[in-house]
């Protein structure tokens, strides 16, 4: 008989605003109390201390406008966000510092988080959504330089990218971006070229997430559609379908994949968290706390499996944390 699913480990209250992303960073002196990054509807972001539950520092440089992407850049005080009012701002948290350090201007419009590759000691790709609807541009920071704008071919009408994941096989090989789009197409880009290398149609609707596990050359989208689509590139670094998964309710805001690579969690618009195992997308478990929407889901990168959280972030306000040890 299966385990009834758990109660949430903890919630975390006080961003009085929907929670649009979340981000783990364990990379400290304690590396047993990570902090948590989340970033809210009303343009703040709140750095969560999970010893006391309690947000240690709140950071404004949205101007009130709604902050969707979070990531960190070496340790917690080096600090990426993104906004509605189309900037992503590079933070310095070190000795309490709370004030922007630089930003980079995307002029564009929609909702699609910037992705961050880290390519050598102190350099970063990041890919984002262009001023031009159809357009990732690719910047290496902190430099800001651009490296590349990927324009899809004439006459393909894939309509905006709506999420980006930067990868390489390994450190030092070429850098790749997966991007899905409005009409419902992952597309790889192959960034030294600028040119699409494949093109797979997965969803009827406009990819809202997607991730990847470039160690299997396998990943997952869900769109606003009931349907999971898991996909895989081959030797000749095509896309293809692997299987589809799906759902008792559409609508997936968020997926992501632990980065041990068992297991994976979405967030859904019918206010639950669904954990799979990764490897044959058997579904865990249900996670049934939240009263609205789920828009964020993150995992920690404790070294120690079972000290490992899950945080889902809702249009209720909440942040859920939860300990998931799965030990197969």
């Amino acid at each position: 008989m299966a385990l009834p699913p758990p109660d949430p480990q903890f919630v975390l209250r006080g961003t009085s605003a929907a929670v649009h992303t979340l981000h783990f960073s364990c990379g400290s002196q304690e590396p047993d109390v990570p902090t948590l990054f989340s970033g809210s509807e009303n343009g703040f972001i709140h750095v969560w201390n999970l010893k006391t539950h309690r947000v240690d520092t709140a950071l404004d440089g949205h101007g009130r406008k709604s902050v969707y992407c979070v990531e960190t850049m070496d340790g917690k005080d080096r600090l990426l966000s993104q906004g509605r009012d189309q900037r992503i701002c590079l933070w310095d948290l070190a000795e309490g510092r709370t004030s922007v350090m630089d930003s980079v201007f995307t002029e564009n419009v929609g909702f699609c988080r910037c992705s961050l590759l880290k390519v050598a000691q102190g350099r970063w790709l990041m890919a984002m959504a262009a001023k031009a609807l159809e357009e990732v541009q690719v910047l290496e920071l902190p430099s800001k330089t651009s490296v590349c704008t990927l324009k899809p071919e004439v006459g393909a009408k894939l309509g905006m990218p709506m999420c980006l994941k930067l990868w390489q096989l390994s450190c030092g090989s070429q850098p790749l971006l997966l991007a899905g789009y409005e009409d419902g197409s992952v597309v790889l880009w192959n960034l030294s070229m600028a040119k699409a290398s494949s093109q797979l149609v997965c969803h009827q609707e406009p990819v809202m997430s997607l991730d990847f596990d470039s160690e299997k050359a396998k990943g997952i989208s869900g769109s606003s559609e009931k349907v999971l689509s898991i996909w895989s590139l081959n030797e000749q670094q095509n896309l293809q379908v692997y299987k589809t998964h799906t759902l008792v309710n559409a609508g997936i805001s968020d997926i992501t994949i632990r980065p041990d690579k068992k297991i994976l969690a979405t967030a859904g618009w019918d206010h639950r968290i669904r954990i799979f195992g990764w490897k044959k997308l058997k579904p865990l478990a249900v996670l049934d706390y939240h009263t609205a929407t789920v828009h964020c889901v993150s995992f920690s990168d404790h070294r120690n499996p079972s000290e490992r959280l899950l945080a889902a972030g809702s249009k209720d306000h909440r942040i859920s944390i939860w300990s998931i040890y799965t030990q197969t």
